[in-house]
Parts: structure tokens; sequence; C-alpha cells
């Protein structure tokens, strides 16, 4: 049953043929997608009262200066840009700790895009807007061109749909993604890969 989940989801991309993912990666990368498309289904078991979730701690300075480090609830150590990852398109509940970890204040979830802007997220890039990427909406999170720890709106003028591996790609920082005067994202290739980089789109969701 795993082999034939994540099978699918293993097929070399062509940044892969530059050697950039191995395929022990690959598969990874492949298991790790299914599990957030089960978790972002909300029909898990509860756990402890609670639905599956991840608990990341980070001090503010840490998320907006990408200066430190942050830590899962199991004492994991998450490097800021993963953080900030994270924090694109998850519910976000601050909370104000005390010198010694006490909570003293706890805020309320606040979701990101959902609702009627991730529906205009997916009608408008059909799935990762990543060129030449095949990802359907439904592995596909949102992502803040300039970032909601940085103010940045959530709109969707400011949003792009992007599945995981290639949001990991954007948050390494190569490429750069933004929103044409016509309303579609294009993303501009780093000067190594394109040294005139000319920007690119991704035309496969509209050949569908």
């Amino acid at each position: 049953m795993v082999r034939a989940a994540i099978d699918p989801l293993c097929a070399p991309r062509p940044a892969d043929e530059a050697g950039l993912r191995s395929p022990q990666q690959r598969r990874a990368d492949a298991l790790v997608e299914v599990c957030r498309l089960a978790l972002a289904g909300g029909e898990l078991p509860d756990n402890g009262g609670d639905r599956p979730q991840v608990t990341v701690t980070v001090d503010l300075d840490t998320l907006r200066r990408q200066i430190g480090a942050a830590t899962l609830d199991d004492g994991t150590v998450l490097s800021p840009a993963a953080a900030r990852r994270l924090a694109c398109d998850a519910g976000i509940v601050p909370a104000v700790l005390g010198s010694t970890g006490q909570v003293l204040d706890l805020g309320r979830e606040r979701r990101l895009f959902t609702g009627p802007i991730r529906r205009a997220l997916v009608l408008r890039d059909r799935g990762c807007a990543f060129p030449g990427c095949d990802r359907p909406p439904r592995w596909c999170d949102g992502h803040h061109l300039i970032s909601w720890l940085d103010d940045g709106p959530t709109s969707l003028d400011n949003g792009v749909l992007l599945c995981a591996h290639h949001h990991r790609v954007i948050h390494q920082g190569d490429w750069q993604v933004r929103v044409a005067s016509d309303g579609l994202p294009e993303f501009i290739p780093p000067r190594y890969l394109d040294p005139d980089q000319q920007p690119r789109r991704n035309i496969y969701h509209r050949r569908q």
C-alpha cells in the first residue's frame, strides 16, 4: 500500500536529472506529500482531544530576521527558513511565554489561504504554478509573495499555489516569483540557469 501511494509521486522532474534529488529523496518527499494530504483531509482520529498538529516554538524576531532556530515539541531543531515556509499556509496560534516557559497569553488561531481566497488561487493557478510542475491543487500550499510575517497581505495578488517541493525551492531564494500585469504568476530563474533571467510560466495546467 505504501509503494502504491508514493510511486506516482516519485517520478523525476527536470531538476532531479541535474542531481538535485536522489531517488531516496524523491521517495521521502513523496511519503511526506501523502501524509500531508491525509492530514489536510481532517478525517484522521483525534489525538489527545486535538486534531493532528505540529507545534513550532520560535521567537518572532527569529522568524522575521531568519537568525536563530525554532524547535518542535519533541525538541527537534528547525531552521528559521523552514519555520517561515510552514507559516505560509498553516493555522497560527500566537502564544506569549514567560522567561521560564509558562504561557502568559494564548491567542486565537489565524487561518491563512482558506475559503474564498483559496478557491480563487485554485481557479487561477489550477495546480502548482511552478514552470513544468503537474501537481494538482490538493497537493499545494498557498505561498505569500511578500511574507505574512513581513506584513504581506493574504490576498490573490500576493499568493501563489506551490507543491511542497517547489515551495521549498522558492524559500531557498534562487528562484523569484511575482504576479505579472495580466494577473498570472511568473517565475524568474537564477542566473546560473538563465543568464537573461527570462520569466517562465507553467502552461501544463492550461493545456488540460
